[in-house]
């Protein structure tokens, strides 16, 4: 039986072969992403992985449907793997936001899912760090979020050689369109051009943006000439009194395709362009209203960070750790008399809060010592009768025999 096209296993180290993901270093990933929040502030939301399909159309138009999971459920509605989970975070905000201080920061770890072409950095399923911030509208609300995003890529010991914030913003593009003429009624067909500027011939992207009455002279010009608004320059001035400015640049070929963005806008990037964004977010002030009806109105923002770039990247830069066994102490019983007395230590053991492994059968002695190096544990201990055990340090051959109800405190 194999699984799905696009979807992954994952598997404990050592992995068996390279198909196959770490289920370590994805909880290793998990782990930093959480810490990072919760040291901003930022406190955890989840949603279910089920959402009513209009959730998703209402943000996205009816053209999404072909790049997602849906179906009609047993109760004759119309559901959705979610794609993304921004238009979940929109819906939960609306339904309770009074009960909550604004700003209100949250993040989540969600598992999502599209049904699209598989290529490098893109599955039909991925985990992706979610980091959003709402009821704020000052720039400086923006200056967290980024900050937020460098210092996560910066836990993994990513430098400023690593990666760049290309920072860009749609109202800069706005006033751009409006000054040359363009037709509102165009502008979201005309950031779809920017957006894939880099991705597109010249002479497709010149022949559509001519029949907006631009051209790609006109457009590289502004690109090239890179000068920060008063909102971009706040962000730039607050990111620097942090230490930052090396991280970030002001890059006008980012406007980022989807419809529903706002104001400032950013991607996080490959510094040596193997790799596909590593992260992208920006303003979204509309969402919220959007979602509710008209109901609630707040300003957001947010950025999403996957977990398959992120892992490609710090495999090419050696910067994953080595998962080895995560086992304290390994017991001994040599003696199946001792096993009632040995099992008893164990489980002390463990609700001190050590990890240990044992024998579950009889075993030799020979082949238990040899699991206990496999599992590469810092220490064995071995009843020698019931009363006293054995502890044996294996890294310096040490030994100590101690009381059973003291053993715990000889295994810092």
């Amino acid at each position: 039986m194999e699984r799905l096209p696009g979807f992954r296993d994952f598997y404990p180290e050592p992995l068996p072969h390279q198909d196959v993901w770490s289920a370590d270093a994805r909880q290793y990933i998990f782990e930093k992403w959480r810490a990072i929040a919760r040291r901003y502030g930022f406190r955890e939301y989840d949603g279910p992985p089920l959402e009513p399909l209009e959730l998703f159309t209402t943000k996205s138009g009816a053209e999404i449907v072909g790049q997602l999971y849906n179906f009609m459920d047993k109760g004759e509605r119309a559901v959705s793997l979610r794609p993304e989970m921004t238009p979940t975070l929109a819906r939960m905000v609306a339904a309770h936001e009074r009960n909550y201080k604004k700003p209100i920061k949250w993040f989540a770890i969600p598992q999502l899912f599209r049904y699209e072409r598989q290529q490098k950095g893109r599955l039909r399923e991925h985990f992706q760090f979610n980091a959003d911030l709402i009821g704020e509208t000052d720039p400086a609300a923006d200056a967290e979020l980024i900050a937020l995003l460098i210092d996560t890529l910066r836990a993994f010991g990513l430098t400023a050689e690593d990666f760049v914030i290309r920072l860009s913003s749609r109202n800069a593009w706005h006033d751009f369109f409006k000054h040359g003429g363009g037709d509102t009624a165009h502008e979201y067909d005309f950031f779809q051009v920017i957006d894939k500027l880099e991705r597109s011939a010249p002479e497709e992207s010149e022949k559509k943006l001519s029949a907006m009455g631009f051209s790609v002279a006109q457009v590289n010009e502004f690109i090239t000439s890179g000068k920060p608004t008063a909102e971009l320059q706040s962000i730039l001035d607050n990111l620097a009194a942090r230490g930052l400015k090396d991280f970030v640049k002001i890059d006008y070929q980012v406007i980022r395709g989807l419809a529903y963005y706002t104001g400032v806008v950013f991607e996080a990037f490959d510094r040596k362009g193997e790799f596909r964004a590593i992260a992208g977010g920006g303003r979204y002030n509309n969402l919220v209203k959007l979602i509710s009806g008209g109901k609630v109105d707040l300003p957001a923002l947010g950025f999403g960070m996957g977990d398959v770039v992120l892992l490609e990247i710090l495999k090419a830069r050696g910067l994953l750790p080595k998962f080895d066994s995560p086992m304290d102490v390994y017991v001994l019983i040599e003696d199946e008399a001792l096993r009632p007395d040995s099992l008893k230590l164990i489980h002390e053991l463990r609700a001190a809060g050590y990890a240990v492994e044992y024998p579950l059968t009889p075993t030799k002695s020979d082949k238990q010592f040899k699991r206990a190096q496999e599992l590469k544990v810092a220490r064995t201990a071995r009843l020698e009768n019931d009363s006293y055990v054995r502890i044996r340090n294996l890294k310096t051959r040490e030994e100590i025999v101690t009381g059973i109800a003291g053993a715990a405190n000889h295994l810092g």
